[in-house]
């Protein structure tokens, strides 16, 4: 059970080789045995996990399956779930038990996947390295000394140690794909729009995605036949044609180009990072594809831009805790000012706090033309870059971030140097590209992710190209000593 696929798995559960029930209690015994040391799941609750994994064998039994029945699935601790804690990783949420689904929990519901648990995250999503949490930080299963990256580093630990065979995530300025290379795993954060959003909770709404996290490019495939699709009750959702997403992944990728912008390979990127992702793309080269320099002049200005756009946003977003309606209120307070002040003060952790000020600054009357404004004319010119870049290639190609797993603590009072690991991963964000990140290689025993970077509804396209390189190549099928 432990390291088959997605399809593997659906064709026992088929066969009868062993039931939904027996899949998932072997998983939550993995999650007992191992979640004490990686903190990778919030919420486990065995009873509800195991009803769905029986109802999930007799929809088996009446041949009334797809692909996905019965599997177990983590869910990230962002997407509301009816009758779960859904914290966002933070004490505001601590006792928050969602009324409601959301969009992403429909769709697994339906095909009757088994919700196996919520996993760990960085505060609102707010963080690379998932140690802003207010459940504590998740531990990285290639090294417990180590960062798994975030804000998804939940379900980046739970996939990586195979507590669980597939999971959700997120992806604001990378917290899909800066986690799955950190871990050794595939992620994927589709076009914006295309997964929707209703009942993600909010961290900044022009940029957040939800998109899969498995093992495998085929695996995500799958998962994105689940997840997408128009949702009326998500103003951003993009109506669409209905997708097959593992149609074209046994297509040849002869003739492809593959731009390689100048930008991604300068100062910052760990050599022997560089290195490895230039074995990659030899690796590309071999299978018949052709290499072309291209470059995304603006692409050092999506840190700043980013840290404009996204705190304006989530000041906004997070103005709804204020400890009226739901969710954490201080015990104590003299008047309505002074509830207001302590629950905000006593219920956000510091990041989150650091990104309200700012957030609100660059709002502000006398400030909104000299930052917000002009981050918003930048994120237009760098959305312009990918544009022009796509009129030369097919795909973007380079590092999935400039290092690998880094020591816990070692840049957690440094914001400036943390938010640096998203440098490779925000631009897309901003110009609301598809881009994902699988295995290409180890340094020193920890794996290195490569980036793919599509144009606008390129998912299937993205998922044949990484399939390609993953038939070539088993990178994606190790595992971390001790979670074998």
């Amino acid at each position: 059970m432990l390291n088959l696929s997605l399809q593997s798995l659906a064709l026992h559960l088929e066969k009868k080789t062993f039931s939904s029930a027996e899949l998932t209690q072997f998983f939550l015994g993995r999650i007992k045995q191992h979640n004490p040391s990686l903190n990778a799941f919030i919420s486990i609750d065995e009873e509800k996990s195991l009803t769905m994994a029986k109802k999930a064998d007799e929809l088996i039994a009446k041949g009334k399956k797809s692909t996905l029945t019965g599997i177990p699935v983590a869910q990230k601790d962002i997407f509301c779930s009816q009758g779960w804690p859904t914290t966002c990783g933070s004490k505001m949420l601590e006792n928050f038990i969602a009324p409601y689904d959301a969009m992403v929990i429909e769709k697994f519901n339906e095909v009757g996947a088994v919700n196996i648990g919520k996993t760990n995250m960085d505060e609102f999503a707010m963080g690379s390295s998932n140690e802003t949490s207010y459940f504590g930080p998740v531990k990285n299963p290639w090294n417990l000394d180590l960062v798994p990256g975030g804000s998804s580093g939940g379900s980046a630990s739970a996939i990586a140690a195979r507590l669980a065979p597939a999971a959700t995530g997120t992806d604001t300025g990378g917290s899909i794909r800066q986690p799955a290379s950190l871990c050794g795993f595939t992620g994927l954060k589709p076009t914006y729009g295309l997964v929707s959003r209703y009942g993600m909770i909010a961290f900044a709404s022009s940029l957040d995605q939800a998109g899969p996290m498995a093992i495998s490019a085929e695996d995500c495939a799958l998962l994105m036949n689940v997840m997408s699709g128009h949702d009326k009750r998500d103003s951003t959702s993009i109506e669409r044609d209905k997708e097959d997403y593992g149609s074209k992944l046994n297509s040849s990728i002869k003739g492809l180009k593959i731009g390689i912008p100048k930008e991604f390979f300068g100062e910052g990127l760990d050599s022997s990072v560089h290195t490895l992702i230039d074995a990659a793309i030899d690796q590309y080269k071999k299978l018949g594809a052709e290499i072309i320099e291209i470059s995304l002049p603006n692409n050092h200005l999506a840190i700043p831009v980013y840290y404009v756009i996204a705190p304006a946003e989530a000041s906004s977003n997070l103005s709804r805790y204020d400890g009226v309606r739901y969710g954490y209120r201080t015990k104590e307070y003299d008047d309505l000012t002074d509830m207001y002040f302590k629950t905000r003060q006593e219920g956000f952790g510091e990041e989150v706090k650091r990104r309200i000020l700012i957030g609100t600054y660059v709002l502000s009357a006398g400030y909104y033309d000299a930052y917000y404004l002009k981050a918003q004319k930048i994120r237009r010119l760098i959305s312009e870059d990918f544009t022009n870049a796509f009129k030369q290639c097919d795909v973007i190609m380079g590092p999935s971030a400039p290092s690998v797993a880094f020591n816990a603590g070692e840049k957690k009072e440094d914001p400036l140097a943390m938010y640096m690991q998203d440098i490779y991963t925000i631009s897309t964000n901003l110009a609301g590209l598809p881009a994902m990140s699988i295995p290409a290689g180890f340094v020193s025993n920890l794996p290195v992710g490569l980036q793919l970077i599509g144009n606008y509804f390129t998912e299937a396209k993205l998922l044949n190209i990484a399939h390609s390189f993953q038939k070539n190549t088993d990178w994606h099928l190790k595992s971390a000593k001790g979670f074998e």
